[in-house]
C-alpha cells in the first residue's frame, strides 16, 4: 500500500466510539460505557481528575425512542452537576472579595441551602427564557405576518415551515452572540478538545497533544447538532399534528407535551449520524456540523491536556465494548 492510500486510511475512524462529552468550565466531562470522568484545570495549573463508576443502564434506556428523553433529561442532570463543579474547582484558590451586607444576611439567614436556591432559581429562568425565545416569540412572530399577509392564515405547514425557520434563526444568533464573549469563548475552546480527543481516539491514535491537534473539531454526535435536528424536526411534527394557532399560550403547552415525541425522533437521528457514515447520515448532519463552527473552537494545547486526562479513564479494558 502506498505511503498516500496510508494517510487516507488513518483520516476514517476505524469504528465509531460511544464515549461523549461535555465541555466544562475550564474542563471538559466525559462519559464511557461504564465510567464517567471529569478534568478541570485548576488556578495553579493543575489538572485535577475525578471518576465514577456508571450504574448499569435500565431496560428504558436501551428501547428506541423511549430511551432518548430519558438519556436526555439523564445527560442534562449529569452535565449540570459536572457544570456547577468544574465553577467551583476553577475558583479554588483565588482570593473573594468582601460579600456585601446584603450577601452576609443571606448567607445567615439560608446558609449552605443559598447555593441550592439560586442554581434552582437560575435554572427556571434559564427554561422560562428558552420557552419565550424558541416557543413563544418565534410563534408571535409569524401569527403577526399571517396577520400582514392574509393568505398566509390557511397555509398551516408554511407557518409552521416560517416558524421553524425564525427559531432556528434565534438559535443561530445567541450562538454567534455567546461566542463573542471571552468567558465562552474558553468553553467553546475546550468543546472543540473534547470532540479531537474522542477523534484521535477512534482513529486508533495514542491520545498525545500532537496527534490530537491533527483531528476535525466537528463531530456528529455533538449536542448542537442534536439541538438542531429537535429544531427542524419540530417543523414537521408540528405541521402533522396540527397545533392551533388560535392561541399562542395554548399552541405553547401543546408544543411541550410534543416536545418528547421530537427530542425522540432526534435521539435516533443523532445515534444514525454517530454509527454510520452514508448519504442520509451526511446530509442529516451536515447543518449541526455548519452550526458547530461557532461552538467549537480551535483548542489550545493546555484544553487538549485537559481534555486527554478527561478521556483516559472512560476506556473500556474491552474496546470492543465501546463500539457502537
Amino acid at each position: 500500500m502506498s505511503k498516500t492510500a496510508k494517510t487516507e486510511t488513518k483520516n476514517e475512524p476505524e469504528f465509531k466510539s460511544k464515549i461523549g462529552g461535555q465541555a466544562l468550565i475550564e474542563g471538559v466531562m466525559m462519559r464511557g460505557v461504564d465510567t464517567e470522568a471529569m478534568a478541570v484545570r485548576l488556578p495553579n495549573g493543575e489538572i485535577e481528575v475525578e471518576q465514577w463508576e456508571l450504574k448499569p443502564a435500565k431496560w428504558y434506556r436501551k428501547v428506541p425512542f423511549i430511551r432518548g428523553c430519558v438519556n436526555m433529561v439523564v445527560s442534562f442532570v449529569d452535565g449540570y452537576k459536572c457544570l456547577s463543579k468544574s465553577a467551583d474547582k476553577s475558583m479554588e484558590g483565588i482570593e473573594e472579595e468582601e460579600p456585601s451586607k446584603f450577601e452576609k444576611w443571606l448567607t445567615d439567614k439560608f446558609g449552605d441551602k443559598l447555593m441550592n436556591a439560586v442554581m434552582v432559581v437560575a435554572t427556571v429562568l434559564g427554561v422560562l427564557l428558552a420557552l419565550l425565545l424558541f416557543m413563544y416569540l418565534p410563534a408571535l412572530a409569524t401569527k403577526g405576518l399571517s396577520l400582514l399577509i392574509p393568505a398566509l392564515a390557511e397555509m398551516s405547514f408554511v407557518k409552521n415551515l416560517i416558524e421553524g425557520i425564525i427559531k432556528i434563526a434565534i438559535f443561530v444568533a445567541y450562538l454567534w452572540a455567546t461566542s463573542l464573549l471571552s468567558d465562552m469563548r474558553r468553553t467553546y475552546e475546550y468543546h472543540g478538545a473534547e470532540h479531537k480527543t474522542i477523534f484521535c481516539y477512534e482513529h486508533g491514535l495514542d491520545l498525545t497533544v500532537e496527534n490530537v491537534k491533527k483531528q476535525k473539531r466537528f463531530h456528529p454526535r455533538c449536542g448542537t447538532s442534536f439541538t438542531f435536528l429537535v429544531l427542524f424536526i419540530s417543523i414537521f411534527v408540528f405541521s402533522v399534528f396540527q397545533v392551533s394557532w388560535d392561541s399562542l399560550l395554548l399552541r405553547v403547552g401543546i408544543k411541550i407535551l410534543l416536545l418528547p415525541i421530537i427530542v425522540a425522533i432526534a435521539y435516533e437521528l443523532i445515534r444514525l449520524a454517530g454509527k454510520y457514515d452514508n448519504i442520509f447520515t451526511k446530509i442529516i448532519s451536515a447543518p449541526g456540523l455548519w452550526i458547530q463552527r461557532l461552538t467549537t473552537k480551535e483548542p489550545d494545547d493546555s484544553q487538549i491536556e485537559v481534555a486527554i486526562a478527561a478521556f483516559k479513564p472512560c476506556i473500556p479494558e474491552d474496546r470492543e465494548r465501546d463500539r457502537w
